[in-house]
């Protein structure tokens, strides 16, 4: 509620005074108040009466006097959220941004932001990464506040448009770390001495006695979920504690070993061999790996195909992908898979003869003259 002293003194202002004397008492209050929802409002109802356009605003402005407002509206939304984000209030500050398309104060602040102990990050959480002002930061705060599960579960829901690679890092390595200290605790329960190995592969050479029957040391729902995300990175950090996430849970007994989707069944083995070929390492073992898949899948399941496909791309080898493409994928539409097309592969390897015959089969008369006329460059 208004406070009452401020109605008694503007009915003593009014009779006397200008609407634009009127409406600057009332900014100056409201912002000695830090009322600033208010004191934007106060703001653009003064420019309206300065506009000579009614106070309050139930239509559209008329054409010569609105460019003006306009920019008072931007100018004003822009010091509001400053207002805010001094005060450490990004929920309140983003609206404003937001309305004049700036997001780079808000973004910084978030990055910035570290919430007390009895303070709620859900709201900040929201603008960060359900709506994708600052996914990495946003999930960050999950992991510290929430955990890996709910993180794993929100990244799964809605992914993240922007920063994902980052995000998949922080996944990656903060159940690495988590892994590793649960390690070294169980190290030091049975040796009775510190456990000073700085990895995960590290720790585990000479110690088979970890892994018994019913032996586990972190959940394996959480590092399945988190493992499969390897093929979306190239980050080599990234892939290295994959690698050894992967080594960690093949050394499991059965009792914790998660059946993986084709063409990733066995998830440490197959993972792992990806990120291998990503890193550089046994390149040509990890591609017969996926190879083999392929020519052990039925025809009309094509995710290893896929799979294959999107390796070899991302090791620059486009010609073998796209043979793989016109050998496995040249029946499906562009919407049914998840790598380039064998048209586009064609283009892209710079296989015009390839690329025409595949259009004279779909009997694709534009990209046939496309090919044709192309392949004269």
């Amino acid at each position: 509620m208004m406070d009452a002293a401020l109605f008694s003194a503007l009915d003593e202002l009014l009779p006397n005074a200008s609407p634009s004397e009127a409406l600057d008492f009332l900014i100056a209050k409201f912002r000695a108040n830090r009322q600033y929802a208010l004191l934007f409002e106060a703001t653009l109802m003064k420019r309206r009466a300065e506009l000579g356009v009614p106070l309050i605003q139930t239509e559209a402005l008329p054409e010569d006097k609105r460019a003006a407002y306009d920019e008072t509206v931007i100018a004003t939304a822009r010091e509001t959220g400053a207002l805010y984000l001094a005060e450490g209030n990004i929920e309140r500050a983003w609206p404003y941004y937001r309305a004049i398309g700036e997001s780079a104060p808000v973004r910084e602040a978030i990055a910035a932001y570290e919430p007390g102990e009895d303070e709620d990050p859900e709201p900040v959480i929201d603008i960060a990464y359900q709506q994708g002002l600052h996914p990495a930061k946003g999930l960050d705060l999950i992991l510290t506040r929430f955990g890996m599960c709910r993180a794993i579960t929100v990244f799964g829901m809605y992914g993240a448009s922007s920063e994902r690679e980052e995000c998949v890092h922080l996944l990656v390595s903060s159940l690495y770390r988590e892994l590793l200290e649960n390690l070294k605790s169980a190290v030091e329960r049975r040796e009775v001495a510190p456990a000073e190995a700085a990895s995960i592969r590290e720790l585990l050479q000479g110690r088979d006695w970890m892994f018994g029957e019913y032996d586990y040391y972190i959940d394996t729902s959480h590092l399945s979920s988190v493992i499969q995300h390897a093929p979306e990175t190239s980050n080599p950090e990234t892939l290295r504690l994959v690698r050894e996430l992967c080594e960690y849970g093949r050394r499991l007994s059965v009792n914790f070993r998660i059946q993986g989707h084709p063409p990733f069944e066995n998830i440490y083995q197959d993972y792992d061999a990806y990120a291998s070929a990503l890193l550089g390492d046994n390149v040509e073992e990890s591609i017969q790996h996926f190879r083999r898949k392929v020519e052990e899948s039925d025809p009309e399941e094509t995710l290893a195909a896929q799979a294959l496909v999107q390796l070899l791309l991302k090791l620059d080898r486009t010609q073998e992908a796209m043979r793989v493409a016109l050998e496995r994928l040249a029946h499906k539409s562009p919407n049914e898979i998840s790598c380039p097309p064998a048209l586009q592969l064609c283009r892209m390897a710079g296989d015009y003869d390839a690329l025409r015959a595949l259009a004279r089969e779909k009997g694709d008369i534009l990209s046939y003259a496309a090919a044709a006329l192309e392949s004269r460059g």
